[in-house]
């Protein structure tokens, strides 16, 4: 039995912490190669995310093609659980509760990886809270909370996954294109 060097340790619990997408790539031979998106030193990476809603939770935390952050994005990934699943990672970034419970509107199998010196030190599946307050606007175009009187929108979650949204105001149900109606 050998020992590993602290180097060697580290590396293997990168290997093992870190959370990488492969991606089939083609080289100038027409070979197949594998690419891989680099582990993160610190910050937040959100896996099983549903297919093609990546866009959607960086909509949410606010990221745009002119932040400053380091961003990696996968779409569409292999995955036992759903199917296709996107992956966020955000560099130097950890999440608010605010924001986490913003992706479980519309990622709601999402996991939250919190990632400090390339190990993961907090794992969690997303959770939706019994009510959302000031987060997502009512489809109604006469309801109380979207016209000019001081009111927050609160929906009551009435079903987690698919997620199924209904007004305490009008209780008009809100069920798909929950991101469209994200505040």
């Amino acid at each position: 039995m050998t020992t590993l060097t602290t180097a060697a340790a580290k590396t293997e619990a990168i290997e093992k912490s870190s959370i990488d997408a492969k991606i089939d790539a083609k080289d100038d031979k027409d070979e197949p190669r594998e690419l891989r998106v680099k582990p993160i030193k610190s910050g937040t990476v959100i896996d099983h995310i549903a297919g093609g809603q990546a866009l959607n939770v960086l909509k949410i935390l606010g990221i745009a093609g002119t932040t400053d952050a380091t961003v990696s994005v996968v779409m569409n990934v292999e995955s036992s659980k759903l199917g296709k699943k996107d992956i966020v990672k955000v560099e130097d970034r950890e999440l608010l509760e605010d924001e986490v419970n913003r992706i479980a509107l519309i990622a709601p199998a999402a996991s939250i990886n919190i990632i400090r010196d390339y190990m993961v030190i907090d794992k969690h599946i997303v959770d939706l809270p019994s009510e959302i307050v000031g987060v997502v606007r009512c489809q109604n175009p006469n309801c109380i909370s979207n016209t000019t009187e001081p009111i927050k929108s609160r929906m009551l979650v009435k079903a987690k996954n698919p997620v199924l949204l209904r007004c305490i105001f009008c209780e008009q149900p809100l069920t798909d294109r929950i991101a469209e109606y994200l505040i």
